[in-house]
């Protein structure tokens, strides 16, 4: 899990690549704002604003983590993620390359170039 969501290197699939986003948001939502109604209580607002910073640039690293991986899976390399549009798009609704690619084995199992249907 550590991996999936921290090292920008290797593959993942869309399921994992929505399962990781969706969760890791609602997970540093809840710390977020458990740890500031627990700031209000005892009157350290700071304690919260500190937090929520850094869960919230902890969000921003574990998305690049999983856009770029899901750029990897299209064997496309990582500048794409420059682009306004199109890492949205690849990463939420494109199928990845068939089989392995140079960022490493497909995160299906496939092992060759053709897929059967």
């Amino acid at each position: 899990m550590m991996q999936t969501l921290f090292n920008m290197n290797g593959r993942i699939r869309r399921s994992t690549f929505w399962l990781y986003s969706i969760g890791s948001s609602v997970v540093l939502l809840i710390a977020v704002f458990a740890v500031g109604m627990l700031a209000q209580m005892i009157n350290l607002p700071i304690i919260g604003l500190v937090v929520g910073l850094v869960a919230y640039i902890a969000l921003i690293w574990i998305e690049l983590a999983l856009y770029i991986k899901r750029l990897h899976d299209k064997d496309m390399m990582w500048g794409w993620i420059f682009c306004p549009i199109y890492p949205a798009i690849v990463a939420m609704f494109l199928d990845g390359t068939p089989g392995p690619n140079k960022y490493g084995p497909s995160p299906k199992g496939l092992t060759g170039a053709t897929v059967a249907t």
